[in-house]
């Protein structure tokens, strides 16, 4: 049963804002290494490229916000620290030296990852019935997947 987030069950909560956690290590590992490569891009690309991984490191960095405030509206605790988040992201971090050939392919696989953790929140909302953490965490997924599909045709 969906539930508002003062219904949920303190062990609920503290499930999905584990998951949500992950969410928002790996959302702040990419916006650095989209604005990275954003920074560093050369070759004929670069106008387009600049501006798509601008586009994504903008719209990481609000969606971060989304991650965090939902945990704290679930009453849980945002973890700030970057260095937890680099041990627990699954996307890594890159000097941003590389051709743009492979900052797209870096990009894509940290979009991929990114949708498959999304998708992870959203199952583990709905286990727990929060209906409004599945809702966030589907738009995400969706948003990575349209970014790795954008990448995916930069190298075709």
């Amino acid at each position: 049963m969906a539930q508002a987030s003062a219904q949920i069950s303190p062990s609920a909560r503290e499930a999905v804002c584990e998951a949500l956690n992950q969410g928002v290590a790996e959302t702040v590992v990419a916006t650095m290494l989209a604005q990275n490569f954003h920074w560093n891009v050369t070759g004929m690309g670069f106008g387009p490229l600049h501006a798509l991984f601008q586009t994504m490191y903008e719209d990481h960095f609000v969606a971060q916000d989304d991650l965090a405030e939902r945990i704290k509206a679930l009453d849980g605790h945002a973890e700030g620290q970057l260095s937890a988040m680099l041990a627990r992201s699954k996307i890594a971090e890159h000097d941003g030296h590389a051709k743009a050939e492979t900052m797209v392919s870096t990009l894509l696989a940290a979009q991929e990852t990114l949708a498959a953790t999304m998708a992870g929140i959203s199952a583990v909302a709905e286990e727990n019935g929060d209906l409004l953490t599945q809702d966030l965490a589907i738009g995400r997924a969706r948003t990575h997947e349209k970014f790795a599909w954008m990448l995916r045709a930069h190298l075709r």
